[in-house]
C-alpha cells in the first residue's frame, strides 16, 4: 500500500468519524480526497475554502479541478516550497498501528491542530516527514487523542488508563503552595486528617525538584515515621538498588507518598485520609513536572488514574495521568514477601526507563 493509499483510508476513517475539518493548509477532508481522487461520501458535498488555496511555494491560485494534477505531484502533499519539508519515498511512509481491534489510523496531535501545523498533520499520516530545523519543536509529546487500547508511540506495549485527574484533586486546594519547600513545610503541621495524631514525623518527599522521574509510593512505614524521610527502610533499600538497575540515582529522582502521614500500625490509608492528602501529591506532580511516573503499589495508582484496578491489571500497560506516561508496578514492600515479584517488577521498571530514554531524546 503506498503513500496516497494510506492517506485516502485515514482520511477518509477521519470522515467517518464526523470530522470535516483537517488542518491541511487550509484544505477540508474533502479537498484532499478530492486531490487523490476519492469519491466523497454520500449526500456530503466537497467542502470549498473560504479563500483561494495557492500552493505554498508561490502566489499562483490552484488549476480548477479538471486540471489538478496528480495526486503525488500535489504541492501540498510534496512540500514544495515549505523550507524543511521532503516528500517520504513510500516504503518509509508510516504503517496505521495495529491492536486487538485491528488497525487504527495515527492520530493528529491537539497541540498541531490548535497550532495549524500541517506539517505534523502530514507526518501523522506519514506523507511527509520534516527536517529538523531551529523552528521546529524539540519535543514529540504523546497525543492528546491517545485512546486506552492503542499502541503507545515508539513501543509495542498497550496504553491503559487515561485520566485527567479525579474527583476534587484538579479543584487546585493547594494552589496556593509555590514550592516544593513550602510543601514540606505545610505537611509536617498538617492536620487535614487524623494520622497526625498518631504520627511522630510528615514525610513531604525528597528528591530532585526538576527531576525528569517521580516514584510515587502509599504511605510512610516506621522506619519512614521516625525519620521523616520517604523509603528508608528495607523497601526503601531494595527501592534503590532498583533505580540503579535502570541508571537512575536517587538523589536523581523525586520520591514521595500518597499519605504524608504513617497510618497506625501500618494499615491501609482509608479513603478519607486518601481524599485528604492526594492534593499534596497532584500539586507536587504540577511543581516537578515529571516525564514518568512510577507508582508503586496500588494505593498510588489507583489514586492518580482514578481506579479501582489492582497492579495485577494495571501492570505491562503504560497509563496517562494528566498527559504524564505513568508506569505501576509492585511496592518494593511486596517484593519482599513475594519474590516471585520480582520478574515482572523489573520488566516494568525497563519499560520506564525506555520511555524516559524516548521522552528526553524528544527535547
Amino acid at each position: 500500500m503506498d503513500a496516497r493509499e494510506r492517506l485516502r483510508r485515514y482520511l477518509e476513517q477521519r470522515r467517518e468519524l464526523g470530522e470535516s475539518e483537517l488542518v491541511l493548509d487550509g484544505m477540508t477532508v474533502d479537498d484532499v480526497l478530492g486531490v487523490l481522487g476519492a469519491a466523497r461520501a454520500p449526500g456530503v458535498p466537497i467542502a470549498k475554502p473560504s479563500a483561494p488555496m495557492r500552493p505554498l511555494g508561490g502566489d499562483a491560485p490552484p488549476p480548477p479541478a479538471g486540471d489538478a494534477p496528480a495526486p503525488a505531484d500535489h504541492p501540498r502533499l510534496r512540500g514544495e516550497g515549505e523550507p524543511g519539508v521532503q516528500a517520504l519515498p513510500p516504503q518509509r511512509a508510516v504503517e496505521p498501528e495495529m491492536t486487538d481491534r485491528g488497525a487504527v489510523a495515527p492520530e493528529v496531535p491537539q497541540e498541531s491542530i490548535e497550532r495549524g501545523d500541517w506539517r505534523a498533520t502530514l507526518r501523522a499520516t506519514g506523507a511527509a516527514q520534516p527536517i529538523p530545523d531551529e523552528a521546529a519543536p524539540k519535543a514529540e509529546p504523546a497525543p492528546a487523542t491517545v485512546r486506552a487500547g492503542q499502541l503507545y508511540p515508539g513501543t509495542d506495549v498497550p496504553i491503559g488508563v487515561v485520566a485527567e485527574g479525579t474527583g476534587d484533586l484538579l479543584a487546585g486546594p493547594m494552589d496556593h503552595l509555590r514550592d516544593l519547600d513550602e510543601i514540606a513545610r505545610t505537611v509536617l503541621g498538617c492536620t487535614r486528617c487524623p494520622l497526625y495524631k498518631t504520627a511522630t514525623h510528615g514525610v513531604p518527599g525528597e528528591g530532585n525538584p526538576d527531576a525528569d522521574f517521580v516514584v510515587v509510593g502509599e504511605a510512610p512505614g516506621a522506619d519512614e515515621d521516625a525519620s521523616g524521610r520517604p523509603f528508608v527502610g528495607a523497601s526503601g533499600q531494595l527501592l534503590t538498588k532498583i533505580l540503579a538497575a535502570i541508571k537512575l540515582a536517587r538523589e536523581d529522582v523525586f520520591i514521595c507518598n500518597v499519605v504524608k502521614h504513617r497510618p497506625p500500625g501500618n494499615r491501609n490509608p482509608t479513603p478519607d485520609e486518601v481524599e485528604a492528602c492526594s492534593p499534596y501529591l497532584v500539586r507536587q506532580l504540577e511543581l516537578v513536572r515529571p516525564k514518568v511516573i512510577l507508582t508503586v503499589g496500588n494505593f498510588a495508582a489507583q489514586t492518580l488514574l482514578g481506579t479501582k484496578l489492582g497492579i495485577g491489571k494495571l501492570r505491562g500497560q503504560v497509563h496517562l495521568y494528566r498527559g504524564v506516561p505513568l508506569i505501576a508496578t509492585y511496592h518494593p514492600a511486596a517484593l519482599l514477601r513475594n519474590p516471585a515479584w520480582k520478574r515482572p517488577t523489573w520488566e516494568d521498571v525497563q519499560l520506564a526507563r525506555r520511555i524516559l530514554d524516548r521522552a528526553s531524546a524528544a527535547r
